[in-house]
């Protein structure tokens, strides 16, 4: 068998995270305990998601828009295209990001991170795809973050991806790093992937195409929800 053969034909099971990793203390309370139960596809999940025009707004990709101020920290630009396991465009699908500030801080009440928060910046936006399966967002660079799972332990700078692709039980939700960050090989959530390439499918590229002169800087990001080129899932 040839060697590339045999890459397309190696097992990809190993390229999602595992349901429970140790090191990843909350994975043993949201792992399944039970059989997995197969939910039958209706019409709706079939033929759905659909979203309508005037429900996401083009202004809505934007995250350093939404308030009055300029929120601080690094203006980036983040885009890239949602495809299937063939390399098609997943097109006009909803988008949607999450993020913690430039200072590592979420605007929720749960967040106790001893950081401020940013009165113009949410951490929260969405886009739709367009017919070649692209999307596009305006952010700001999020910071690093103390999450407690174990001594000194610290969160990679990421962003949160929702897709739902063709339908609500293809709906990937995901975690976009940035390439070169130290805090990688420490983070359990990243390291629960076990396949090497398949990690490092969640790292963003810097892209100098996209990148905007004397404003921000631009990083690329694929999805791919299905295969085994898939993006890992979020735990």
């Amino acid at each position: 068998m040839s060697s590339e053969l045999a890459q397309y034909r190696r097992p990809y099971w190993n390229s999602q995270p595992e349901h429970q990793f140790e090191q990843y203390r909350s994975s043993g309370k949201r792992s399944p305990r039970e059989p997995l139960v197969i939910v039958p596809q209706t019409l709706s999940e079939l033929t759905g998601p659909a979203f309508g025009h005037d429900a996401v707004r083009e202004s809505d990709a934007d995250l350093t828009r939404q308030h009055a101020g300029e929120p601080l920290g690094e203006r980036i630009v983040v885009s890239g295209r949602v495809l299937d396991e063939n390399g098609r465009p997943v097109r006009h699908q909803l988008v949607e990001v999450w993020q913690a500030n430039a200072s590592g801080r979420y605007p929720h009440k749960a967040d106790q991170h001893d950081a401020p928060l940013d009165p113009n910046f949410s951490g929260a936006g969405r886009t739709m795809t367009d017919s070649e399966g692209r999307y596009r967002f305006i952010t700001i660079k999020p910071g690093a973050y103390p999450w407690g799972n174990h001594f000194n332990a610290w969160r990679p700078a990421h962003i949160h991806f929702s897709v739902f692709g063709d339908a609500f039980l293809q709906r990937l939700v995901t975690q976009m790093y940035f390439p070169g960050d130290p805090l990688l090989k420490f983070d359990p959530i990243y390291n629960s992937t076990a396949d090497e390439i398949a990690r490092e499918r969640m790292i963003s590229s810097f892209d100098w195409e996209t990148t905007l002169p004397d404003w921000a800087l631009g990083f690329k990001f694929d999805i791919v929800l299905r295969g085994r080129d898939a993006t890992p899932m979020e735990k």
